[in-house]
């Protein structure tokens, strides 16, 4: 009776808000928004500036169009009772998260604060990236991380709250091929943060000061005793040029978020849109009549298709994938008639245009991203075939190349292909040849497509017979049966066979690719149902 007595008591108790004001009230978050603002403080921000880096927030105002930027959570800390968090003050925990507009068109971002706490993802700081992600898959527009962290915070992350933190990479997946997701490495990328690239569509790297592993150079040494340091071990040579997880290597902050506003432009905010057609003053009846001087006619010699692809696209503009690695294939955005296109071309200047296991990577992986969101392909074909010997084969060039193969013909997107010079072999599949549904497939005058070269077709076709003939005799012999297998593999017995659509001018490049992409916009290809695929991975 005593207790309820005083609980009644209680109950009558009337609160009073004298000394409170509105105004009080706004200036004091005004304060503590200002004070969250200033990041790690003005020490740790000049040590950024003299490492040539950007704050955070200075990148977050570069990537998104001025005054459309809705902050999220700007007074969010650490809440962690460990007793190597107390004392420890962390503005917005270490990361800037939003969503505002980019060319016009919603986004919402991720970026962490390497003044505080070195970036590091604490469970607040997962709390408000886990908001995002909700936001972009809900809103389906465009995620873009901003790199620059040290990882997991170790401080909160040991023993079982680790096991709450795998949601990031799990929801990645599920994001995968629904919004277009972008992680810009802007200094390191450990451990944690280091997935994050591995599951995002386009990774741009800066030069020097971006890296990005598994496990820093600390850990390394504990681990197997190796001597390393950051840059050795996941610089951006490294990614972009050795082991290919990156997609472009830029030189400074200001580039890097260039890239990626530029990257965002040829997609469309999600897989339920097409992608956005760029007002565009380059005529598609436009000829190039360069070409006749930049591809020689002889298939023996080399040259570079950098620049057969500026001269047929929109205004010369090309945005290149992986530039720096597997090199003999180029990939890449550019656009025809404003509209966006992905393109796989053979570059002869490297192994003569001839596909090996890293780019047949590179080729499936492009191409699932662009059908993935709409992009329709074009295939510049000037290939000899896939590499082969004992090395490739004990790399897996056959699952590699099925690989390649698997994503060419899984792709519904409208696809048009354009066979320069060599279609030789398995090189002619997977580089879209007629069996993989192009919508238009063309050739130029000094197309060849064939089982192999006609060199090598009268190496194995007539070796004996050559080698019975006297040695003076072998030579005129065996160009009089090269000359022999030429004809038979014309561009004219194909366009006779109806096994291409036509034989075009290559000047006429332009205005083909274009009419025949204007004519598959509409495209609709109906599939088997399956839950996915068995990817020859």
């Amino acid at each position: 009776m005593a207790d309820e007595k005083a609980a009644a008591d209680r109950s009558q108790v009337t609160y009073t808000y004298e000394g409170l004001d509105m105004r009080g009230a706004a200036e004091e978050l005004r304060v503590r928004k200002a004070k969250a603002a200033e990041m790690g403080g003005t020490e740790r921000v000049e040590r950024q500036h003299s490492q040539n880096k950007l704050t955070v927030r200075e990148r977050v105002d570069l990537l998104f169009d001025p005054g459309t930027f809705l902050e999220q959570s700007i007074l969010a800390h650490h809440q962690s009772q460990s007793p190597q968090m107390q004392g420890k003050h962390t503005p917005a925990d270490g990361v800037i998260c939003g969503v505002g507009q980019i060319n016009g068109r919603k986004a919402a971002v991720i970026a962490y604060d390497f003044t505080v706490m070195a970036g590091s993802m604490g469970m607040v700081t997962e709390l408000k990236a886990t908001r995002m992600r909700e936001i972009a898959l809900k809103e389906r527009i465009p995620l873009v991380w901003l790199i620059d962290s040290a990882g997991a915070r170790i401080q909160e992350a040991t023993g079982s709250m680790f096991a709450r933190t795998g949601d990031l990479f799990k929801e990645q997946v599920i994001m995968s091929g629904v919004v277009p997701q972008v992680a810009a490495m802007m200094g390191p990328g450990a451990a944690g943060t280091a997935y994050i690239p591995g599951l995002a569509d386009f990774v741009p790297m800066v030069k020097g000061t971006s890296n990005m592993a598994l496990a820093g150079p600390h850990l390394v040494k504990a681990a197997v005793g190796e001597d390393t340091t950051a840059e050795e071990m996941g610089g951006s040579a490294v990614h972009n040029k050795i082991s290919g997880v990156a997609d472009r290597e830029v030189a400074d902050d200001q580039a890097c978020i260039d890239a990626v506003r530029d990257y965002l432009s040829y997609f469309p905010s999600s897989n339920l849109e097409k992608p956005p057609i760029r007002e565009n003053a380059d005529p598609v009846e436009r000829r190039a009549e360069e070409l006749y001087d930049i591809v020689p006619a002889n298939p023996r010699q080399a040259y570079d298709i950098h620049k057969v692809i500026k001269a047929i696209v929109d205004d010369g503009e090309f945005f290149p994938m992986k530039p720096d690695w597997a090199r003999n294939l180029v990939t890449g955005f550019a656009r025809f008639g404003g509209r966006p296109v992905g393109i796989v071309a053979n570059q002869p200047k490297f192994l003569g245009g001839a596909l090996d296991v890293n780019s047949a990577d590179k080729a499936a992986r492009f191409v699932w991203l662009c059908d993935a969101f709409h992009i329709p392909l074009v295939f510049l074909m000037d290939c000899p075939g896939f590499i082969v010997g004992t090395a490739v084969e004990k790399q897996g060039i056959i699952r590699h190349g099925a690989k390649m193969l698997f994503a060419v013909a899984e792709a519904t997107v409208p696809k048009v292909t354009v066979v320069l010079r060599k279609g030789y072999g398995a090189g002619y599949y997977v580089m879209n040849g007629r069996a993989y549904e192009p919508d238009l497939i063309v050739g130029w005058p000094t197309a060849e497509i064939s089982v192999m070269g006609p060199e090598g077709a009268v190496n194995i076709i007539f070796r004996k017979q050559i080698e019975a003939m006297p040695e003076d005799q072998q030579a005129e012999a065996r160009n009089g049966m090269v000359a022999m297998i030429r004809e038979q593999i014309s561009p004219y017995v194909a366009a006779g066979w109806s096994f291409i659509d036509d034989l075009i001018d290559p000047a006429d490049t332009r205005m083909t690719i274009a009419r025949g992409l204007e004519m598959a916009q509409d495209k609709h290809v109906e599939r088997p149902w399956r839950k996915h695929g068995v990817l020859p991975v």
